[in-house]
């Protein structure tokens, strides 16, 4: 027999690959149909807020017309702050009349919002709203299962 090139494994090529740790979808909440942003209390949870004594001063990125996004900045102070209203099972802030003159449509179609944190001084840590419309589940295009529907028959 030849001696030809041989490729020896080592043992740590036999382990199996380990996935990777997703990262935890963003927490979100959703833009009522009277102009609320409503907050689930799982996103209150995960974030950290106590909707009963928290103050936030609202507002949005300076010379946009539009509103992509809101940033919601803890206060110390209730005064020119906005407060939580509880509502159902999660919290509330009215904005109905900001969100209008924001040109956002939240009569006419679902829009929600993702909730990440940003640092808007060394002491304190926002929150920001991004705003997008939700997409609509995509249609089921596999095959179809369960049992065939009967044919129907005109025979009288």
């Amino acid at each position: 027999m030849k001696l030809r090139a041989i490729k020896f494994f080592s043992p740590e090529e036999n382990l199996p690959k380990t996935k990777e740790a997703k990262a935890a979808p963003l927490p979100a909440g959703y833009i009522s149909n009277s102009g609320k942003l409503v907050f689930p209390a799982t996103s209150l949870g995960d974030l950290g807020i106590d909707p009963e004594s928290t103050y936030f001063k609202i507002g949005t990125q300076d010379g946009k017309r539009k509103i992509k996004s809101l940033y919601l900045v803890p206060a110390q102070s209730s005064d020119q702050t906005f407060s939580f209203e509880k509502s159902g099972r999660g919290h509330v802030i009215p904005l109905a009349v900001i969100l209008k003159k924001g040109g956002l449509n939240f009569e006419g179609e679902k829009l929600i919002f993702k909730i990440s944190t940003f640092d808007f001084d060394q002491a304190t840590k926002g929150y920001e709203l991004a705003i997008e419309t939700e997409t609509p589940k995509p249609e089921y295009s596999g095959k179809p299962r369960g049992r065939k529907p009967k044919a129907a028959t005109d025979s009288e």
